[in-house]
């Protein structure tokens, strides 16, 4: 380089060799994974900052984590989910992501159900963590950047934004599912993967409230009941899921992580002529229309890239080497209380995991 100019023989044409799309829970945690194998990457964001719907969880608070055996939380997390996710999980259970966000400085608190939360009780804490590491690694991120296309080539992929292009070895798809989708989640992902010919499942919205017309209802809107109960029963009578927890009270009907939870299980398994009881101070209600709030509102979206066109071990789609997914964009969810970020992280690790170990073997 001389007087600040570059000599054009010493410009290299080559690959970033690993091009994240989405900087969310599941792309922040990829980037920080690579920049600690060393791995080249670049951050594609459409949002103007990183982990926009992160700073949203459990109330701005971020409860990322459940602090559980693993069996456990596959247990919590259920079929069909369970399974596919297991792998990934174990490789980077619920205590190596405490001691990732330690090692980075980041004061932690357990609560009595072994939910974690940062001790500031702010997802900022989290978010700028991350941030910061990246930064300090030298991650590039290109903010403010919706990606428009993605295109196989011989080497890898072009990336498109409305601006550029990027050359890259391997792409990795965390752009999050349909919910909340002011913070980006709009779907873009899901439609990267048809247009590449992969299935997807249809999206719905999971961890959501049931809407009730019931006065009593209305009449305590906005009363939280912290020990409520909520339990799914088939038509035969019997009771195939409850789950307990808060009971809030709204003016449309019934929300909080019992109601949620128990939405989930209908979503995930659609058991016709199924109904809702709900114990909360006193009151029992039974719901036998079940109608969820929108796919906009709810914590997390059932649905996505079907599991079966990913390698549950690599996260690499089946029909497209050098294309990996992760996070919300793929057909996993799990309970409330910190499983759904787990899962993110958990699968994120194993994309650029594999992705490295390609890139390794590549080079032998």
């Amino acid at each position: 380089m001389d007087n600040g100019k570059i000599r054009h023989g010493n410009l290299k044409h080559e690959p970033v060799p690993l091009a994240i799309v989405g900087g969310g829970a599941a792309g922040m945690f990829a980037a920080a994974v690579a920049a600690e194998r060393d791995l080249g990457c670049l951050v594609f964001e459409r949002k103007a900052r990183l982990g926009a719907k992160m700073l949203m969880t459990a109330n701005g608070r971020c409860n990322f984590t459940k602090d559980i055996p693993v069996e456990t939380f596959l247990r919590d997390v259920g079929e069909p989910v369970a399974s596919w996710v297991a792998p990934a999980l174990r490789s980077c259970p619920p205590q190596a992501i405490i001691r990732g966000l330690k090692s980075l400085g980041v004061k932690l608190r357990r609560m009595e159900d072994a939910r974690m939360f940062p001790d500031s009780g702010q997802a900022s804490t989290i978010v700028h963590a991350f941030g910061d590491l990246l930064r300090d690694s030298g991650v590039p991120l290109c903010l403010n950047c919706p990606v428009t296309g993605i295109q196989p080539v011989k080497n890898g992929f072009i990336v498109g934004t409305c601006n550029f292009t990027v050359w890259a070895q391997n792409v990795l798809i965390a752009t999050g599912g349909l919910s909340f989708p002011k913070t980006g989640s709009v779907g873009d992902g899901q439609e990267f993967a048809r247009r590449l010919g992969l299935a997807t499942e249809s999206c719905r919205a999971g961890l959501t409230g049931l809407e009730v017309a019931d006065p009593a209802v209305k009449a305590q809107a906005g009363a939280r009941f912290e020990d409520g109960l909520a339990r799914v029963i088939d038509s035969e009578g019997r009771t195939v899921f409850s789950s307990r927890g808060e009971v809030d009270c709204e003016a449309w009907g019934v929300s909080g992580a019992a109601v949620y939870n128990a939405q989930r299980y209908l979503s995930r398994h659609g058991a016709r002529g199924s109904a809702v009881e709900v114990e909360f101070g006193g009151q029992k209600l039974t719901i036998r229309r079940i109608v969820p709030r929108p796919l906009k509102e709810a914590i997390v979206t059932i649905g996505g890239v079907a599991l079966d066109e990913v390698d549950n071990r690599t996260m690499m789609a089946r029909k497209v080497p050098g294309l990996y997914f992760a996070g919300e964009v793929l057909d996993i969810d799990g309970p409330t209380g910190g499983y759904n970020l787990t899962l993110a992280f958990a699968t994120a690790r194993a994309a650029v995991c594999a992705i490295a170990a390609r890139l390794s073997a590549n080079r032998e």
